[in-house]
Parts: structure tokens; sequence; C-alpha cells
């Protein structure tokens, strides 16, 4: 015999629903409005903080939980926990029309605000407003993805700003100090200047000293072949994140 348990209505406010389709069922978990993206972008670091209920359902709005037997059809384990966080990194958020083109007019002016933070112009090496960035990503027909990062977006926004020369654009420069023994540094330099933009000042002594303009990008690069060239004993100082003409504000 069969026994049909009655779904119980669930009602719950403030509510953001995340779907996700795994084997041909759609699973959802029901998440407090905003927090959903705020895990995603690591601004939210407790699950407590983002889920509502810590269940997986086939219908949330209906009460109806997904059975240990579909989730390990689906899944391969039935452990909440780790089917909860693949929906919640993979599966799509809901949320209302209006809500959504507010969600999508932040996100759109916070990855301008990030590639303004990034970048400069090369020709006067200022920072560009962040109307003027927004202005650019207009003539992109940029589709703003409410499932990834603004960070994420932005670095895709350089690229494609690099690529099709919208405006003049280069990405942004740090200042660092490096330090090595003047035995490694004599054998070193020519690799460390190829990842350097532009060397300001040098200092060959007992230690040798650069202070150097780089890609932001190379900063790991050159601390791991100083690490591993030096035996630990090389050092790279950040001097300033953003390099721009004088006068200008240091971000």
């Amino acid at each position: 015999m069969v026994i049909v348990q009655p779904n119980t209505q669930i009602k719950l406010t403030n509510v953001s629903i995340v779907r996700y389709r795994k084997g041909g069922m759609r699973f959802e978990i029901a998440c407090y409005k905003n927090k959903a993206m705020e895990w995603r972008n690591g601004v939210e670091k407790d699950l407590g903080e983002v889920l509502q209920i810590d269940n997986v359902f086939l219908n949330v709005s209906k009460g109806q939980a997904a059975n240990k037997e579909d989730l390990k059809k689906c899944f391969g384990t039935e452990d909440r926990n780790v089917i909860i966080l693949e929906i919640l990194k993979k599966g799509a958020v809901q949320v209302a029309e209006k809500e959504r083109t507010t969600m999508l007019d932040g996100m759109y002016r916070d990855i301008a605000t990030t590639v303004a933070e990034k970048c400069v112009n090369p020709e006067t090496k200022r920072p560009y407003p962040v109307t003027m960035i927004e202005k650019a990503m207009a003539e992109l027909h940029l589709s703003v993805d409410l499932q990834r990062s603004a960070k994420s977006q932005a670095l895709d926004v350089i690229k494609q700003l690099l690529e099709k020369k919208t405006i003049p654009i280069a990405r942004a420069q740090m200042r660092v100090r490096i330090a090595v023994p003047s035995k490694d540094g004599k054998r070193i330099k020519d690799k460390l200047m190829a990842m350097i933009a532009t060397k300001e000042d040098e200092d060959m002594g007992e230690i040798y000293e650069w202070t150097c303009l780089i890609d932001p990008g190379q900063f790991r690069p050159i601390n791991e072949l100083l690490q591993s060239e030096t035996k630990g004993k090389g050092q790279l100082e950040m001097l300033s994140l953003t390099e721009t003409k004088q006068g200008d504000e240091i971000f």
C-alpha cells in the first residue's frame, strides 16, 4: 500500500528561490532576498544567513520537499549540504520583474565602477568617470548576468574595450618595491625586468632594490619568482594600488 503524504503549505516572506535542473528534475531552495547573490559574490559566508529553510524542494511555494531517492538519483548523494551548495552555486535565482530590473541596474553600475577603478586613459594616465565607462559599455551592448559577480564581468568588459578600442583604455598599474640579495639580483634581473612595465628607480648595493610599475596581474607571478629563486629572501612590497598622473586620487 502506497501512503501519499500531503504537501504542507509553507508560507515564506522575503524569499528568493534558487532553481536548478539536474537529472531531468527541477530542484529549488528557499533563500532570503539578495543573500544568494551576496553568497556568490563572497560577501556572505554564513550559509545559515542565506537559507530560509535548510532543505531541498521540488516546489518551494507548495512546500514539496525532494525525497532521498530523487536526490540520490540526480546528485549521486543524499547529503543535503553538498546538494544545497551545488544548487546555490549553479542554480538560477528567481526574482520578480521589477526587482530584476533594479538588480540589473545596480549590477550595471557596479561593473562600470569596477572598470573605472581598474583602468585609466593611457594618454592622460587619469581614471575615467563612471558615467563615461557606462556609455562605453552601452556601445558594447553589454548583457548583464545576475548569476555572475560584478568583478568577473568587469574583467570581460575591460577585455572587450581593449579589443574593440571603444575608448582609449589601459589597466591601471601598481607601484611596487622589489628587494633581493645582490647575488640573486644579478641572476634573476632579466626575468624580473621581463615582468615589469616601467622601472622608476634602481639601487644595486648589497641588496638590489627596484621601484617599478607593474600590471596588477604580474604581482603574484613576480612574488612566486622571488620566493622560488631566492629561497624566500626576496621581498615584494606594494606601494600603491593604482598609479595615476600626479594630482589624481590613488586608488
